[in-house]
Parts: structure tokens; C-alpha cells; sequence
């Protein structure tokens, strides 16, 4: 028996090949098929069939339904794009980042009618300040709401990075971070094009933090979409040095301020070893951040160049791309990915019997028959 032939709109493969940034044998080999093959239905000269076209939509990232149509639909940006480099805007957004983009606000959206059925008041710090608040300020309440001091090198950075996630919780904002779009390893979130983004919202604030970042910066993207949240600001970011967009400045100087406060480290710094990696590491060590954070205030501050701050974090990255980083657990990852307040809303719903175990998995991206098994690593 033949089988059924999909009569789709070619236009609409081209369309769908361009969002995703392949070229036409990328496409053919991402859908299965020769490069002839694929060209052939792109220019319509012969048609796939439904199985073909479905597996097709999967290796384009592509709703099926959207080669039926006779043009593109106008795909409205979900946030709004702060990113630059050298001072101009970036080209739009990548289907990987669009799509986690879109889960973040599903779970976001999930959350806030689960705290509105249990009678949750918005959260007071939400949009407490605004872009010409004065970032020592805006700091000292990020501080304070979060229950954290000033660090002089108590610590390790990674403890501290943790910790601030822990207290960010604590207080109703959801942190994700991920590498991945939803859980496809071979879907990679490209550092290049974003750092992180942050979802303002009174009730259920979101900060999404993209972890195939070094380690050594996450903390600083940490901090910078935390102070969206305080501004009442949703956006884009990838926190490059030089970005002239108001919010951006604004939360790297907020950032900046609550890492390492400016009086304090102009004065260790001006009173530090000659050599730059000892007094680097020496003031990485006095506020406990990475020493990432340290080059990167020193650039804003104006005692270093960007040359060296550019070689500086290019080394940091190569070496945790080197090492293979982004691995892990799969329910640590799975913790992460979802923020773990949220994960347990979730999880108290389904084990409660008020949601089905499959919408949970769903939300969660976890395998309905894990979830049993995902709380007990998460202890919910």
C-alpha cells in the first residue's frame, strides 16, 4: 500500500529550516533523508509523507500543523530583548531559546494560579525600586530580603552561589538554570547568544540562569536578573560588559554593588599585590566570589580594560567546556532546570491527588513513573 502523501506548503520548510539556522543538507540529515530528497520537497517538486513531514517537524523544531499553513505566523517576541554587542542589538532570538523562554513561562503561569488558589499575597520587594534608584540601595534591600551580609571570604563562591539560590526561593523567586532545552542533550544553550532572563511577576517571580555558562559567572548573572526582579523589569540578558540598554547597566551596577560594594573594593585593590592574578585571586578570596566576579567589577570600576577582562572570561569558559561541563544527575539537573519550590508545589499537587501524575511529569520533564523517586532526591 502507498502511503499518503502530505500536502504541505514548501514555503513554509524553507521558513521552518531558516528559524533553526540550518542549511539545507543540515536539515536533510537532522530529518533522515539525502540532501536531493529534502531539497526536492523544499522546492515542492515532490511531497513527504505524513510520516516523513511529521519526523521532518521534529528535526525543525516545528509545530507539524505549521507546513499546512499558507504563510508564517508573526512570532511576537515573549520578552523583551536586552542583549547587545558593542552597543547594538543582537539578531532575534534562536528557536532554543524562544522554546525555554516559552516553558518557563508555562511553569510560571501553572505556579501562579496554584499561589492564587492558596490566597498568596504579591510579593513585596517585586518592582520595589526603579531604573534611577541608586544600585548601593537596591543591594542592601536584595540583602536584606534575602537575610544575607556583606561576604569578607567565609566561604567558597559555590557555597555562596548555592545559598543565594537557597535564599531566592525562600522568599518566592522560582531560579531555573539549564543547559539544555527541556531535557535534549543534543538541544545545547548557546552562551554566546544569552546568559540568563528574568520573568517579573508580583506573585511568582522567575530567574533563569543558562548553565552551559562557567560556573565562575553564573554567580554574577545570579545576581544581575535578581535585580530585574527588584526593578519590576523582565528581559533577555547576557550581561556583556558595554551593553548601553538602561536595564542592563542598571542591574550590572546592582549586581556589581551586592557582589562586591565599590568603595570597599577600589580601596583592596588599589592596595593589592602588583601582580594582577594574585590581587585578583587575593580579592576573590576577601569577598568570596569567583574570580570572574572580581575581573568583571574591576571592569566596570575602570581598573582594568576589556581586552583583559575578555581574555580573562574566554579562559574561564574554555576550561569548563574543556572539562565537559553540564553533565550531572539527572534529578539534580531535573531540580534545577524546574527551580525547586516549584518542583515541589508540583509534587504536594500530584502526591495529593489534585493533579494527575502525567500533567505532573509533564510540567516537571520528568517520567510520570520518576516522580516518586525525583521527591525523595529533592526531599519534598
Amino acid at each position: 500500500m502507498a502511503h499518503a502523501h502530505a500536502h504541505i506548503n514548501p514555503a513554509m520548510i524553507r521558513w521552518a529550516r531558516d528559524r533553526v539556522g540550518l542549511d539545507a543538507s543540515e536539515a536533510a540529515a537532522a530529518a533522515g533523508v539525502k540532501p536531493e530528497q529534502f531539497q526536492r520537497w523544499e522546492e515542492g517538486d515532490t511531497q513527504p509523507t505524513f510520516r516523513q513531514a511529521q519526523l521532518l517537524a521534529q528535526a525543525l523544531h516545528t509545530p507539524f500543523g505549521f507546513f499546512f499553513l499558507k504563510e508564517a505566523p508573526a512570532e511576537v517576541p515573549l520578552l523583551p530583548d536586552l542583549r547587545t554587542v558593542g552597543g547594538t542589538p543582537v539578531g532575534k532570538p534562536s528557536v532554543n531559546l524562544a522554546e525555554t523562554v516559552r516553558h518557563a513561562l508555562q511553569r510560571q503561569a501553572w505556579f501562579v494560579d496554584y499561589l492564587q488558589e492558596q490566597g498568596a499575597e504579591p510579593l513585596p520587594f517585586v518592582g520595589r525600586f526603579t531604573m534611577a534608584s541608586h544600585p548601593v540601595q537596591v543591594a542592601q534591600d536584595i540583602r536584606d530580603v534575602l537575610g544575607v551580609d556583606v561576604e569578607h571570604g567565609q566561604r567558597s563562591w559555590e557555597t555562596y552561589y548555592r545559598e543565594l539560590i537557597e535564599a531566592a526561593e525562600r522568599v518566592g523567586v522560582l531560579v531555573m538554570r539549564s543547559g539544555i532545552v527541556g531535557n535534549n542533550t543534543h538541544r545545547k544553550l548557546d552562551v554566546g547568544e544569552f546568559r540568563g532572563f528574568a520573568i517579573s511577576h508580583p506573585l511568582a517571580p522567575v530567574v533563569f540562569i543558562n548553565s552551559s555558562d562557567a560556573p565562575s559567572a553564573r554567580l554574577f548573572t545570579l545576581l544581575h536578573e535578581l535585580a530585574h526582579i527588584w526593578l519590576g523589569s523582565s528581559g533577555i540578558s547576557n550581561a556583556a560588559p558595554g551593553n548601553t540598554r538602561r536595564e542592563e547597566v542598571a542591574c550590572n551596577a546592582v549586581a556589581g554593588e551586592f557582589l562586591a560594594p565599590s568603595q570597599l573594593f577600589a580601596q583592596l585593590w588599589a592596595s593589592g599585590p602588583q601582580d594582577l592574578s594574585a590581587r585578583v585571586a587575593e580579592l576573590a578570596h576577601r569577598f568570596h566570589v569567583s574570580r570572574f566576579v572580581v575581573i568583571r567589577r574591576a571592569l566596570d570600576l575602570g581598573l582594568v580594560d576589556r581586552e583583559v577582562y575578555a581574555a580573562f572570561y574566554r579562559a574561564e569558559l574554555d576550561a569548563f567546556q574543556a572539562a565537559g561541563g553540564g553533565g550531572g544527575s539527572f534529578y539534580r539537573n531535573a531540580g534545577a532546570k524546574n527551580s525547586a519550590r516549584f518542583a515541589r508545589a508540583v509534587i504536594a499537587e500530584a502526591f495529593s491527588g489534585r493533579l494527575l501524575l502525567r500533567d505532573a511529569g509533564r510540567l516537571l520533564g520528568v517520567q510520570p513513573s520518576k516522580i516518586r523517586d525525583f521527591a525523595g532526591q529533592l526531599g519534598a
